[in-house]
Order: structure tokens, then C-alpha cells, then sequence
């Protein structure tokens, strides 16, 4: 691996009239870059072959947040009134990358939506709607300010432990749709104070993968927040080295 990691980041898709387009918020790559990663921004590609082609050729992914959810119909769900479906294409290509993620092993921070759509790729299940779903559930979503804030119980001995370590946490928290059933190859590693998972990890020793309910990316994150990043580019390292997993055995798989 080159002395910065590649780091591949999903961009965000939104057809329009006259012209569709892709973007992303600075703070993903920002946090990337001040981490020691070399963002790279991923357009929702069409082929598979295409796509794991660029995937065996980065060392990391960010699976990245959006202000839409996935769609209810997909997940069993009759569509709540809260529930603003992304578009077809950005949720095709984003079930995808993670399935792929998971399959080729890359080192991956999901972040939000990212976090539910590996976890249902994975064979987990969603709530649609905390404030319903959830009994005593927590605001987890100001519908006017987007600097929400709530306490996370970080359980220990996991990875979110030894990012943040002793003391009361807080993090932004800006969205209604959260895990149910976690997806077997992760455990728990945070939940809100009314049970919400808000973060998990891997439990497969090869694969560094944490995901993220809240967002360490945002401007309504805390300064401790990007350790979180700086914790996500120091794993991608560890995972490539020879004795534990390589870039180089990914790309002859």
C-alpha cells in the first residue's frame, strides 16, 4: 500500500430536468483527507465488473449517508408518510457496493443510510419509523434544526470503545429509520439510550467494518468525532498487511 490509502467514496445521485447529477458534502472526503486518506468519489456505476475492478484497485470504502431512505416496498414495508424513497439508481448502486464490500472484504466506515444498507444487504431488517417502532423511543430527528444531539452507551472492549474511551458521548443524530434485527456477521457496539443501535462493528477478525448511525462527517459532529476517521484509516492499514489480509490477494480473488 502506498504511504496514503485509496479511498473510495459514494456520491450521492439525484435525477433532475435538464440535467440528473451527483455530489457529495465536503465533510466526507474533508474527514477522509485530514485522516490520511486519498478520497476517491464514486459515481453510481452501471456493471458490476466495472465496479469491483475499481473496488480491487482501493484499499477502503465510505459508505456514505443521504437525507432519503430506502425504499419501504423493498424492505416488506407499507410506505409510512415519513419515508422519502431515494432514487431507484442510488439505491441499486449502493445495495451493490455494499454486497460487494462485504463479498471482496474491504475496509468499510458506513456512515447512516450507508450503515442500514450494509446491514440489510448482510441479512439484517430495518424499522421504518423509530418514533413508532421504537417503545419510549428517543427524538433521533429535529424536523427544523439539524444539529440534534443525544447520549450514546458505548459497550466495551468494542472498537467504538477504544475511539472514544471513557465518558458520557454525544452525537448528532438526524434520521428516522434505524436497525431492528442486526445482520449476524456484525455485533453491537453503541445504542441510544432508548435501545437504538447507533453504531456496530465487525465480528469477522479479516474484515475492519464499523458502521455509524450518527455522522462523524458533519458540521454538527463533535471535534472527537473524527477519530472515528483517523480509527477507520489506521484500520484499512492493519487489514493490508500480508499476514492478515492483503490488497493483493483481493485482487487475484
Amino acid at each position: 500500500m502506498q504511504n496514503k490509502p485509496l479511498i473510495a467514496i459514494n456520491a450521492d445521485f439525484r435525477p433532475s430536468k435538464p440535467v440528473s447529477f451527483s455530489w457529495l458534502p465536503t465533510g466526507y472526503y474533508d474527514s477522509v483527507s485530514n485522516s490520511g486518506g486519498i478520497p476517491l468519489l464514486l459515481p453510481p456505476l452501471a456493471e458490476d465488473d466495472d465496479l469491483r475492478k475499481l473496488l480491487q484497485n482501493v484499499d477502503g470504502l465510505v459508505l456514505t449517508g443521504c437525507k432519503l431512505d430506502l425504499e419501504p416496498v423493498r424492505l416488506g414495508f407499507e410506505p409510512h408518510p415519513a419515508t422519502r424513497p431515494m432514487p431507484t439508481r442510488r439505491e441499486d448502486f449502493d445495495r451493490r457496493l455494499a454486497r460487494l464490500a462485504y463479498e471482496m472484504k474491504i475496509p468499510t466506515l458506513a456512515i447512516g443510510l450507508g450503515m442500514q444498507v450494509l446491514n440489510v444487504v448482510c441479512g439484517g431488517t430495518l424499522f421504518q419509523h423509530v418514533q413508532e417502532d421504537v417503545m419510549k423511543a428517543l427524538c433521533h430527528r429535529d424536523g427544523v434544526e439539524n444539529c440534534l444531539r443525544h447520549v450514546i452507551e458505548v459497550v466495551p472492549g468494542t472498537k467504538m470503545d477504544l475511539i472514544y474511551g471513557e465518558g458520557e458521548i454525544r452525537v448528532n443524530s438526524d434520521h428516522h429509520m434505524a436497525i431492528d434485527q442486526l445482520a449476524s456477521t456484525f455485533r453491537v457496539s453503541a445504542t441510544a439510550m432508548d435501545g437504538v443501535i447507533e453504531a456496530y462493528e465487525s465480528t469477522d477478525e479479516h474484515w475492519w467494518c464499523v458502521g455509524t448511525q450518527f455522522h462523524p462527517e458533519s458540521e454538527s459532529a463533535s471535534a472527537l468525532d473524527l477519530q472515528v476517521f483517523e480509527a477507520f484509516i489506521e484500520g484499512v492499514k492493519e487489514q493490508a498487511q500480508p499476514e492478515i489480509f492483503s490488497l493483493e490477494s483481493r485482487r487475484a480473488a
